[in-house]
């Protein structure tokens, strides 16, 4: 990236317009400046904490109704369970097309893109990540939502293909390009890097620059990957061709450039911006419901040169 464009995409951030406001955010962004002061080790480890905590709380989400045609089922995944909605009239035999959410959101967010797949004749999956919706903990990471898709795909099989969200379009564009067996992705509104994001909580917090650092060695030390290997630059080569990139031009919590970039990356890959629709509504806009469900029933060997 220019560092022109690095400089827009860092003046975008939404992280700090997150945690910037609010007596309680603004406190608490104090007391983590002083302990890093003072204890920069322990200072580290409590702002992971609050960055590893989806907000806000899951609890709302746990009181959503399932709805009617969809049913629940609880899978094992570490040291607890991951919710799943599964269509109720979902026929055997039928591809499987699993759904994946974003950061601080739930699997029933998927479910118009859920249900339009369904239309198209094929048999959808929604994912609670752990630490969200239904699922058990209180906290994740986006590599245990990378190991939950594996989870997930070891227990349904190779998939047709992979409809993702925000942090979920991360973790899966990283699941396929290192073997995840699906034969088409579609990514909606994709998440920035790990790395920017940890940039721009850091700064939301008043910590600096060496405290996304101390971060990032952290959480690769305690998860065993680098970091790096989240960049479009690393994962786009690797990515299938039948590869559709979905972002709204004002989207706030994703800027649409870096989108744009992972799709002219990936070979073959088709692009769809749209307008006005932010970083969620977009998952229940009627063009990107048809679009997505074009992209996922296309035979393999049609044409999946971008547009």
């Amino acid at each position: 990236m220019s560092p022109a464009a690095d400089t827009a995409v860092a003046a975008a951030s939404p992280i700090a317009s997150f945690y910037g406001g609010g007596r309680v955010v603004r406190g608490l962004a104090r007391v983590l400046q002083a302990v890093q002061k003072f204890a920069p080790g322990f200072g580290t480890r409590a702002a992971l904490g609050l960055f590893f905590t989806p907000l806000p709380s899951k609890r709302s989400a746990r009181r959503l109704a399932v709805p009617a045609g969809w049913r629940v089922e609880r899978w094992p995944f570490e040291t607890g369970s991951m919710a799943v909605y599964r269509r109720a009239d979902a026929e055997p035999g039928r591809p499987t097309v699993l759904l994946v959410h974003g950061w601080a959101g739930h699997g029933l967010q998927m479910q118009a893109l859920g249900d339009a797949v369904a239309a198209a004749g094929l048999n959808p999956v929604l994912l609670d990540l752990p630490g969200h919706g239904r699922s058990d903990g209180w906290r994740s990471t986006l590599p245990q939502f990378v190991r939950a898709l594996w989870a997930a795909s070891a227990r349904l099989g190779p998939l047709h293909a992979v409809v993702a969200h925000s942090m979920g379009a991360l973790a899966a564009s990283h699941a396929l390009a290192h073997g995840l067996p699906a034969q088409r992705l579609a990514l909606i509104a994709t998440s920035p890097p790990p790395k920017l994001v940890l940039k721009w909580f850091a700064h939301g917090f008043g910590l600096g620059a060496a405290m996304s650092m101390r971060m990032r060695r952290l959480i690769e030390q305690r998860e065993g990957i680098d970091l790096e290997h989240f960049e479009a630059d690393e994962l786009a080569p690797r990515l299938p061709r039948a590869t559709l990139v979905v972002h709204d031009e004002d989207d706030r919590a994703a800027p649409a450039m870096l989108a744009r970039r992972l799709a002219d990356q990936v070979a073959g890959s088709r692009w769809l911006a749209t307008r006005g629709l932010g970083h969620r509504r977009v998952l229940a806009e009627p063009q990107v419901l048809r679009v997505v469900a074009e992209h996922v029933t296309r035979p393999i060997g049609i044409d999946d040169s971008g547009q």
